[in-house]
């Protein structure tokens, strides 16, 4: 009899009521392969974006990026991983809402013992995020100011403890006094709430004696491009990495001149991550910050996997905090 798993399957894109939970069959890993048992997955506005058809996938598909869990079994060819070990990921092909999976290898790293399920599928993909928006986008030394939208999110979280461990100054951006209480707890040095202010860069003008920010780390898209532009100093570097609220516009070039020289870029994880030296580096970097207690996992909300639409319908609404996980 083959075994199966239950997972997450979209057959047409749309709202949250597409997804539907489906017994799939679950076969041995191939070469390069490796098969893993998830304990708990973790939700982002990704599967938001494969699910509504913002970005659109073939039909059907299993959704998610990110989980953690124990290797059954590996393919031919794995060295790094074995049956019995603890392992997560974040990124590699979609379909971690699952029970158990076989994804490529490479994606997928030894996950340390001191490390619990929930916080690593909790801080895998956004964990890494904010490794590439501090390591690897533009150089980013301590003293320097940067601007955080979405700061009492999943990755702003991470980012402003990420921030605080380097001596790294974040004007935090979020919508509400509790959010924005959060951001501060968690290491922003001022902290912007968009209920009460309605100009973010005047604001970051006046905490900053007019100066602007170094950098501006954009998860929100459409709504704050402008503002994020308008808060940067002349030479700032703008990071778009997501859009919640929706695609930016096309970006005229002058705008960028005329706003004192400005720098900006539009990276993903996937990029960073398709090389699995670089994704293991990655994580080690990110499991020693996790270790080292410089930086630990925000799981505001848990829901069961048939609970999925639920879940996406919180994250759509901005009703979480933290990050958001399902228990298969």
């Amino acid at each position: 009899m083959t075994a199966t798993a239950r997972t997450v399957v979209i057959r047409q894109h749309g709202g949250p009521e597409v997804m539907m939970l489906e017994d799939r069959p679950l076969g041995e890993p191939g070469p390069g392969e490796v098969r893993i048992r998830h304990h708990a997955v973790g939700l982002n506005f990704i599967d938001v974006y494969q699910r509504s058809g913002l970005y659109a996938m073939p039909l059907p598909a299993a959704l998610g990026q990110e989980g953690a869990g124990i290797v059954e079994a590996v393919g031919e060819g794995v060295t790094h991983l074995k049956a019995g070990d603890r392992a997560a990921y974040g990124g590699g092909p979609s379909g971690a809402y699952a029970e158990a999976r076989v994804m490529p290898a490479g994606a997928v790293v030894p996950l340390p013992e001191g490390i619990a399920f929930e916080d690593a599928a909790a801080i895998m993909l956004k964990g890494l995020t904010v490794q590439f928006l501090f390591r690897r986008t533009v150089p980013i030394a301590s003293g320097d100011t940067v601007l955080l939208h979405a700061a009492a999110g999943g990755v702003g979280l991470l980012a402003c403890q990420w921030a605080r461990s380097e001596g790294i100054r974040v004007i935090a951006v979020a919508g509400g006094p509790e959010k924005c209480a959060r951001a501060l707890e968690h290491g922003a040095i001022h902290a912007i709430d968009t209920r009460a202010v309605p100009d973010i860069a005047a604001e970051v003008r006046r905490l900053t004696g007019g100066r602007g920010v170094d950098v501006v780390m954009d998860g929100v898209g459409r709504d704050t491009f402008e503002a994020s532009l308008d808060s940067l100093r002349p030479l700032g570097m703008m990071i778009s990495f997501g859009n919640a609220s929706g695609k930016v516009p096309p970006v005229d070039l002058m705008a960028l001149a005329s706003r004192g020289s400005l720098k900006i870029t539009r990276p993903t994880l996937f990029t960073h991550i398709a090389d699995p030296e670089a994704c293991r580096a990655m994580a080690a970097d990110l499991f020693g910050k996790v270790v080292a207690g410089e930086v630990t996992a925000q799981v505001g909300q848990r829901f069961r996997l048939d609970e999925v639409a639920e879940a996406h319908r919180a994250l759509e609404a901005r009703e979480t905090t933290g990050s958001t996980v399902l228990i298969p």
